[in-house]
């Protein structure tokens, strides 16, 4: 016998949470039951689209489903999952988990007493690209990441250090398994209340250093990461989930045929560049099915409120050392 499909819902079916209820709707263990949203002609849009009920309450949301994703502005995040954690529901949060420490503390405190799985949206833990590095990538030395985005209003109720380079402290925390030594930090506004472009050094007991750089006042859009390690340097596209490395072994065999005469000294191109094989995929898809697959089996998902609050709390030391700066 079929195992039951998890019910599934909704808070918030804008840009992103629309996409949210799409996938829900079209995965196999899993079943869209319902929606909240404040706005009248989005939530008609969306539960037309997949035959959804919405609801009138987050109460009755929660209530009513086994699994909710909360896709609010984060400053509302700890509003909106206190009422469905309080209802029975199993959550995933979009990233950051919340807007403060305290609001986070409050959400994983309450996740505790209910006995319910609190997953936090880091959708580049579930690219392709994140799993092989987490093959490949053993004792990083060195990490550079870059996050760039146009400017949309869309987000900006926080700094872009929340907004965007969030994503790199939890690739980075995630890889580097040490604590954190030294963090300096950078930081200008240009349209917004609070930081749109920022840079952060972040140094850790075991050595490695990292440096991400985050902009959304960019003409492009690039999320890309480079890791040096003892043997093999790696650059990777989370975007296009591509990407290249270069191992230490095949850079001594250059020096050896250098040496030999068998190419000519400073012919890099004879340095085997080796094309990283990634098999694509939708990261929000695998990231859904991982949620709706720890809420069937009773476990812990791969990004937990842990690591959510860890992430937060690094962004938020960030946040506060630029704006220290500027007063």
């Amino acid at each position: 016998m079929p195992s039951p499909k998890i019910k599934c819902g909704v808070a918030g079916v804008g840009s992103l949470g629309q996409h949210h209820a799409r996938i829900y709707a079209s995965l196999p263990g899993a079943e869209l039951t319902g929606i909240y949203e404040t706005s009248d002609a989005r939530a008609a849009e969306i539960c037309a689209k997949h035959g959804c009920r919405r609801f009138a309450t987050l109460a009755e949301l929660g209530a009513a489903c086994d699994a909710v994703s909360v896709v609010v502005p984060t400053d509302k995040h700890a509003d909106v999952a206190l009422p469905l954690l309080a209802a029975g529901a199993h959550l995933l949060i979009e990233k950051p988990i919340c807007a403060s420490l305290e609001e986070a503390e409050r959400v994983l405190a309450a996740a505790q007493a209910a006995r319910r799985i609190v997953q936090v949206g880091h959708i580049e833990h579930f690219n392709p690209v994140m799993a092989f590095l987490e093959k490949e990538i053993d004792e990083p030395r060195y990490i550079t990441a870059e996050r760039l985005a146009p400017y949309q209003t869309r987000g900006t109720e926080v700094g872009v250090v929340l907004d965007l380079m969030i994503h790199d402290i939890g690739i980075v925390l995630a890889l580097v398994k040490s604590p954190i030594a030294k963090i300096d930090s950078v930081g200008i506004n240009v349209l917004s209340k609070s930081e749109d472009i920022a840079n952060a050094r972040l140094q850790f007991e075991n050595g490695c250093v990292a440096n991400l750089s985050a902009s959304r006042m960019s003409t492009k859009k690039a999320r890309e990461i480079r890791i040096f390690q003892g043997d093999a340097y790696l650059s990777l596209d989370f975007m296009n989930q591509a990407g290249h490395l270069v191992r230490k072994s095949d850079i001594i065999a250059y020096g050896l045929k250098m040496k030999i005469g068998l190419v000519k000294a400073g012919d890099l191109s004879a340095i085997p560049v080796r094309e990283i094989p990634i098999e694509k995929g939708e990261p929000l898809a695998l990231e859904l099915a991982h949620f709706v697959e720890s809420v069937a089996k009773a476990k812990q998902p791969k990004v937990g409120g842990a690591l959510g609050k860890s992430a937060l709390e690094v962004a938020i030391t960030i946040t506060e050392q630029i704006r220290a700066a500027r007063q």
